[in-house]
């Protein structure tokens, strides 16, 4: 005989089974979304402490360029961080923080260099791939930007003014300095990839023509005057002089090249770059051009670009920057010793 009873049972089990499933499927979707929220928690907050050990490594940086100012007993001559591009490296805990100082006077100053070494300067530029093959790309581009920084309308040959602008832009060149390295964007004939290959290698923050002997490896390659031969010499004695604190001997001369000796560990416009490294991997990076003052003690640096997630230099961990660190340094709650 047929048991009535059997098919509701059946059904009963079906529908249990498939509240199951669905249970088990809502606590898989759950568990999921949490995991990815405490995973992107855990990224900011070590995204955020490595950003501050970052801000930390610029502070430092600061601390030391005062130190070295500084004429008495407490001045050690291993707080003279250079202004050439050495690399010093910080331990904090389990982190390490990068710092690369770059003296402003050692990059090309847009307002105030010369026809050439604009010229040699963008004549190293990458060429974008839509840029085609123009042979006078270059050309238009120093052009431009002479037009755009000198006080008059003249046009050059191959340069713009108010008109060239007018003709496809809503604005009109400065026909004055430029104020700040990002205004360079709007020259004519200026295109992203080109610009972001130029913002490590100028500035607006020097007072002449040329660049100093604090310049990076990279800024005085590019002087078209200087033996190739030189410069290598030069940069290994600069880099051993980092390191030992004895004198630079080998001499490096070039017209781009500002004749008055700097100091390496003094300069009024600094950029600062900092990197730091967490111990799991987390990574920031930051770069700041400060002003030193003497004027208020109080606040000796004015901060004039900062820049988070900086991306136009090199890792300063990377293989390049290991050749060039000269110090490393251990931070303590009260102090850093190098």
């Amino acid at each position: 005989m047929c048991n009535v009873g059997q098919k509701p049972k059946g059904f009963a089990l079906v529908l249990v089974l498939w509240v199951l499933s669905l249970l088990t499927l809502m606590a898989g979707s759950f568990a999921l979304s949490m995991r990815r929220e405490v995973s992107a928690t855990a990224y900011l907050k070590n995204t955020a402490q490595a950003t501050a050990l970052a801000e930390s490594g610029i502070a430092v940086a600061e601390y030391m360029m005062m130190s070295a100012g500084q004429n008495n007993a407490n001045a050690q001559q291993d707080r003279n961080w250079r202004t050439d591009g050495s690399v010093y490296q910080i331990i904090a805990g389990n982190a390490r923080v990068r710092v690369r100082l770059l003296s402003e006077t050692g990059k090309i100053n847009i307002n105030l260099a010369e026809q050439g070494l604009l010229r040699a300067l963008l004549q190293r530029a990458p060429v974008p791939a839509n840029a085609g093959k123009d042979p006078q790309r270059v050309t238009k581009l120093v052009d431009a930007i002479l037009d755009w920084r000198d006080t008059n309308a003249n046009v050059r040959p191959n340069g713009a003014e108010e008109h060239e602008y007018l003709a496809g832009l809503k604005y009109k060149p400065r026909n004055n300095s430029f104020r700040t390295i990002e205004e360079l964007q709007r020259v004519s004939g200026m295109d992203a990839a080109t610009f972001t290959w130029l913002v490590p290698l100028i500035t607006v923050y020097s007072t002449v023509p040329q660049v100093d002997k604090t310049a990076s490896g990279d800024v005085l390659k590019l002087l078209p005057d200087l033996p190739p031969d030189v410069l290598t010499q030069f940069l290994e004695a600069r880099l051993a002089s980092a390191r030992s604190g004895k004198p630079i001997t080998v001499p490096m001369a070039s017209k781009y090249i500002n004749v008055a000796e700097p100091d390496a560990s003094q300069s009024s416009a600094v950029n600062i770059i900092a990197e730091a490294h967490l111990e799991d991997g987390s990574s920031a990076m930051l770069s700041a051009v400060v002003i030193k003052s003497e004027l208020d003690p109080v606040t000796p640096f004015q901060i004039v670009r900062w820049q988070h997630n900086y991306a136009n230099e090199v890792s300063l961990f990377s293989t390049t920057m290991n050749e060039l660190l000269v110090a490393q340094c251990i931070a303590s709650p009260r102090d850093i010793t190098c």
